[in-house]
């Protein structure tokens, strides 16, 4: 393609999403991924609400997002004894006009790439080839590629959106004073096993202390055996440390090298090393983020995603927040034009709400209500009121969902972000 107006650094979630998004409102991209070939990797993501809604303003619907996942029916927060600390419906069952889903990362990667190559044809995603800095003096920002084979390249845009992820060059250049990437030393093994769903066929459990926790949620609806693929993640923070002494950022890893560390998590109702013997394939990976920055645009250049927010999956909304993005800087090139003015109000709308859910995050985000649990009584109670009361548990889960975007009241009484319907 030769000068889109705006070039797009990275084919994951959010520049997949800009991509579309691009195409919705007559403008002309180009997706520079570094990737030879685009493949499903990952294991499972939540889509929230206000996520959905974007989706479906894309022209995705329920039937394809229920290809890709199951809408979440639950939330729920249980102590290391296994009890109840905090549950809530979700998605439609409580009172939102979108569901939420809870989605295999690969398989909605995928889609959404299947997607772009349908609609805006294979030419508008360059394969094999990253973006390593750009260029502006004012007028258009000229973009340096460096290919597979080697060779490098310019090519001239109006506008250039990183989203790069979270080791992104773009992000480096436009802060070069930038601390490295923060682990605060929690390393999360995760994994994929067929088995019966708990408490309903799609709850999100998470069971344990903000520091040595299990996290449990089925990715697709149950088969005829009554079995659905679970995802599962279990978390453990190790003490004084301050730099991922592995190689790997998502590395397999023998289920047997850390097995050990959950043997306490069985119940009645879970058996948790069980589970994880009959699973084949786990990754371990640090929960790592980055502080956050002043602003996310230099001038005809934005960041979104990873790029802009790496936060802690502990929200489970930084795909949705990626999706968000992609999304607002739409709305605001229809509002100012494919300029750096556009850039600047989606910078405005965003950057200092989300560095703030960022910082959340890496308090445990939503899962604070079981370090508040361990903090009263060590995770073990006999009942959840005497340590911390009904009301306390339901206004510190409204704060969260208001800073992370999706408080039901507001989000279903909210504007759509782009009035520009998709036409299918």
């Amino acid at each position: 393609m030769k000068n889109p107006d705006i070039i797009i650094a990275g084919g994951g979630i959010g520049g997949l999403t800009m991509a579309l998004t691009l195409h919705q409102i007559g403008v002309s991209g180009l997706v520079v991924e570094a990737s030879e070939k685009m493949q499903p990797l990952g294991v499972g993501i939540n889509i929230q609400p206000n996520a959905v809604r974007e989706l479906y303003d894309l022209g995705f619907t329920e039937k394809d997002l229920d290809k890709i996942g199951v809408a979440a029916r639950e939330w729920a927060l249980l102590g290391l004894n296994g009890k109840e600390v905090y549950t809530e419906a979700r998605g439609i069952e409580a009172g939102y006009k979108w569901p939420q889903y809870a989605a295999h990362r690969g398989e909605f990667h995928i889609m959404l790439y299947n997607k772009v190559l349908e609609r805006l044809g294979p030419d508008v995603v360059l394969l094999g080839t990253r973006v390593t800095g750009y260029d502006w003096t004012g007028g258009d920002v000229k973009v340096r590629l460096l290919h597979k084979d080697k060779a490098t390249s310019v090519q001239t845009a109006k506008v250039l959106i990183a989203a790069d992820g979270i080791h992104s060059q773009v992000r480096a250049q436009m802060h070069p004073g930038q601390p490295p990437i923060h682990w605060g030393g929690a390393v999360m093994w995760r994994g994929t096993v067929r088995a019966k769903p708990m408490r309903t066929e799609s709850s999100f459990i998470g069971l344990g202390t903000d520091r040595h926790r299990v996290v449990i949620y089925p990715i697709s609806a149950p088969d005829t055996n009554g079995n659905a693929l679970i995802n599962w993640i279990a978390e453990l923070t190790r003490e004084n440390v301050d730099i991922w002494p592995e190689q790997g950022w998502f590395r397999p890893v023998p289920v047997k090298d850390f097995a050990h560390h959950f043997n306490q998590f069985r119940y009645d109702w879970l058996d948790f090393p069980k589970m994880l013997s009959q699973t084949e394939n786990a990754y371990e990976n640090p929960m790592i983020d980055r502080d956050p920055v002043s602003t996310w645009v230099d001038g005809p250049v934005a960041l979104i995603g990873d790029a802009a927010h790496a936060m802690y999956p502990t929200g489970s909304n930084g795909a949705s927040q990626a999706i968000i993005d992609a999304r607002v800087i739409g709305a605001k090139l229809l509002q100012h034009g494919i300029t750096p003015a556009a850039l600047t109000a989606y910078d405005l709308k965003l950057c200092r709400a989300v560095s703030k859910l960022v910082l959340r995050n890496r308090e445990a985000g939503p899962f604070g209500l079981l370090k508040l649990l361990d903090d009263r009584c060590g995770g073990v109670f006999e009942d959840v009121e005497t340590v911390i009361p009904t009301k306390e548990r339901k206004e510190f889960m409204a704060r969260y969902k208001e800073a992370a975007g999706f408080a039901r009241e507001q989000l279903n009484n909210a504007t759509q972000t782009i009035q520009t319907q998709y036409q299918h």
